[in-house]
């Protein structure tokens, strides 16, 4: 029995007329871009509350379906599950809305420091800020995981596939390859049964990731471009999967060691700037882009990396729907929902050690938990929340 089949799924708002479905798109992740701090898992876990629970435009079932759809593409998952959000709400034009409103606002904030940093020399210290943030993420994340794994784990083989996936993740095994495992184990499991039953279990999944390729031939140092920088940012927003770890890997090979176009500590600058300010992490390319050619360069980084997303995302999200109903697409699919799921909760549990460091975070952890989930506050107010609290008591403590 598929996820749409199981008759679980939460009646959604009625849809409104196209205009107002654009201006509520705008506006909702013009505020997460603003807001979403902690990285993609954090990034997920607050769309989730926004748009299945608060505004219930999609079921619980079918965010997962375009969580595991945004996962089987390269790119910035969480960039490219608002741009699914928004062309399910909104068609083509919320596609573009609701990618746009995500990234804009943190390549304004990562433009002022690119250009503070070009100017003095330095990244601002907001330690103090982040501290009290990630323990009020860390509640917003294992909120909407509970949520969606309900949802998605509902059946013995479903759990194993979980399971089997959080070992693999903590044993360090690709992240696309437990996708694509877990995807045909599903599938295998439901061809078996299905032929035990006597039904004829033929049929082919339609998803197909791309290939983890690439690499501009090593070389001497090349010189500068605009052009050069386009089709680099292109690339990797063409190709690339996994955390920010394997951005900064990629950045490193040709940024620093085939082109000589930024040192060491400008890379590691960059991806902390990517790292602490809020909505997608590959706005480190808009740092990058200022650094090495100002503003037209920070524009022409951003659009570089970013433009495969909303492309990837124009050609799988309308197969989506139709994968519910292939029996074997919405087998392999739910596959990768519960494989998407367990590597969010590796993620979640490596944030959580990061960020639950004392008595206090813990603390401020668990009433986010307690204001979440018993008195339904806006998970937007307890990351500014969050955000003072730190701010407040690091500069105690300074004192």
């Amino acid at each position: 029995m598929s996820l749409q089949e199981s008759g679980t799924s939460e009646p959604v708002a009625p849809p409104s007329p196209r205009g107002q479905a654009l201006g509520e798109l705008a506006l909702l992740f013009l505020r997460l871009g603003t807001t979403a701090f902690g990285g993609p898992a954090a990034h997920v876990a607050l769309m989730e509350d926004e748009v299945v629970r608060r505004r219930r435009w999609l079921t619980h079932e079918e965010f997962v379906d375009l969580l595991g759809a945004a996962n089987l593409i390269p790119g910035p998952n969480s960039t490219e599950l608002a741009i699914h959000i928004g062309h399910r709400r909104a068609g083509w034009p919320g596609l573009l809305v609701a990618g746009t409103c995500f990234i804009l606002p943190a390549f304004l904030i990562v433009l002022g420091i690119a250009w503070g940093y070009a100017r003095f020399g330095a990244l601002p210290d907001v330690s103090a800020l982040l501290h009290g943030v990630k323990a009020v993420i860390i509640a917003v994340v294992l909120q909407a995981l509970w949520g969606l794994t309900r949802t998605v784990v509902r059946t013995r083989p479903a759990a194993v596939v979980g399971l089997a996936v959080v070992a693999a993740a903590f044993l360090g095994v690709n992240e696309l390859w437990l996708l694509l495992a877990s995807g045909l184990a599903v599938l295998a499991w439901r061809a078996a049964g299905r032929a035990r039953t006597g039904v004829d279990a033929s049929g082919r999944s339609v998803v197909s990731p791309w290939p983890m390729m690439v690499g501009m031939g090593a070389g001497a140092v090349v010189p500068f471009s605009q052009q050069g920088l386009f089709v680099f940012f292109l690339k990797v927003g063409s190709v690339l999967y996994g955390s920010g770890y394997v951005l900064l890997a990629f950045l490193r090979a040709d940024l620093v060691e085939r082109f000589g176009w930024l040192t060491e500590a400008q890379l590691l600058d960059a991806v902390a700037v990517g790292q602490v300010t809020p909505g997608p992490v590959f706005t480190t390319a808009t740092f990058i882009g200022y650094v090495l050619g100002g503003p037209t360069g920070a524009v022409v980084a951003t659009v570089g990396i970013f433009l495969p997303a909303f492309f990837f995302v124009a050609v799988s999200g309308p197969l989506v729907p139709r994968l519910r109903r292939s029996w074997a697409a919405g087998a392999f699919l739910d596959g990768v929902n519960v494989a998407s799921l367990a590597l969010m909760a590796v993620v979640t549990w490596q944030l959580g050690r990061a960020a639950l460091v004392d008595v206090w975070t813990v603390g401020l952890a668990a009433l986010s938990a307690v204001l979440l989930i018993r008195y339904r506050v806006n998970s937007a107010w307890l990351v500014l929340g969050g955000a003072a609290v730190g701010w407040l008591l690091e500069g105690r403590w300074a004192a």
